[in-house]
């Protein structure tokens, strides 16, 4: 198949999650009026996601711009696998959608929470109490098969783990601010996938 026709669908599954959640994290700080701290992280995992987000986020666009620059990273995926990419990506898209709208202005850079953040139990936090963690992740992945690129897909592995690393501190704040009633969601609900059982 066409590389170019691969490049077209890539970047619109890209721009269009993008965009939504580019949209609804300025409309989260508008709302709220206040701009979250980044230093609560910690300057060590603040740095590693600031380069790692950087490098995610470069990759793309280089694909995006030129394909043969980021012929090194080639796995040589089937058609097939290709076009799977392209229907995880369009699902993640929706995915990121749902989950902005179920959060509203609750949602922030960092692990902090905003000063009138209420405990967001609705829509997909019904299931999952971190669901961009698994969407967001998910959605690099899908970029890097659509664009058969093992190195994009590998920073959607990394920024897993990124996050993974950082959501007991994150649990801790939610925790601190919403008590038991957080305790009894998180009893509920799956941290990055449904709860089962």
């Amino acid at each position: 198949m066409n590389e170019n026709i691969f490049r077209i669908v890539a970047a619109l599954v890209l721009f269009t999650g993008i965009g939504i959640s580019g949209y609804f994290r300025r409309k989260a700080d508008r709302d709220s009026g206040e701009a979250v701290s980044r230093k609560v992280d910690g300057s060590v995992i603040m740095n590693f996601i600031r380069i790692g987000g950087l490098v995610l986020w470069l990759s793309p666009l280089v694909y995006l711009i030129n394909p043969a620059w980021m012929a090194w990273s080639k796995i040589g995926l089937p058609d097939s696998i290709r076009w799977l990419g392209v229907g995880i990506g369009i699902l993640c898209a929706f995915g990121i959608y749902w989950l902005f709208s179920s959060i509203g202005s609750g949602i922030t850079p960092t692990s902090a929470t905003r000063k009138e953040h209420k405990l967001a139990t609705n829509g997909i936090y019904k299931y999952i109490r971190h669901p961009l963690y698994t969407i967001g992740s998910s959605f690099i992945i899908s970029f890097g098969m659509i664009a058969d690129n093992w190195f994009i897909g590998m920073f959607g592995v990394l920024a897993f783990i990124l996050m993974a690393i950082r959501t007991p501190k994150e649990e801790a704040n939610l925790i601190e601010k919403f008590g038991d009633e957080y305790r009894e969601y998180m009893k509920r609900t799956g941290r990055f996938l449904p709860k089962l059982f």
